[in-house]
């Protein structure tokens, strides 16, 4: 069976690329690109540049994170 285990962190959302992705910047100061989750996808949930945002990131790719929510 797979490890289903990430490491979530927050960051703020500093822009939109083409393609659904974005450049967030990480609470300690590092630069990842993102991606949204499925969920928020199918709620047609909308991340603007400024937004701060809860990232999940897999064990093995630690520059490529999922966006599972949007804080208000």
């Amino acid at each position: 069976m797979a490890n289903k285990e990430f490491i979530e962190k927050e960051g703020v959302v500093l822009e939109a690329l083409p393609g659904g992705k974005f450049i967030i910047k990480l609470e300690d100061g590092t630069e990842v690109t993102g991606y949204l989750s499925g969920k928020m996808r199918k709620h047609r949930i909308w991340i603007l540049p400024g937004d701060k945002v809860r990232l999940e990131f897999s064990e093995y790719d630690p520059n490529n994170c999922r966006i599972t929510y949007r804080y208000k």
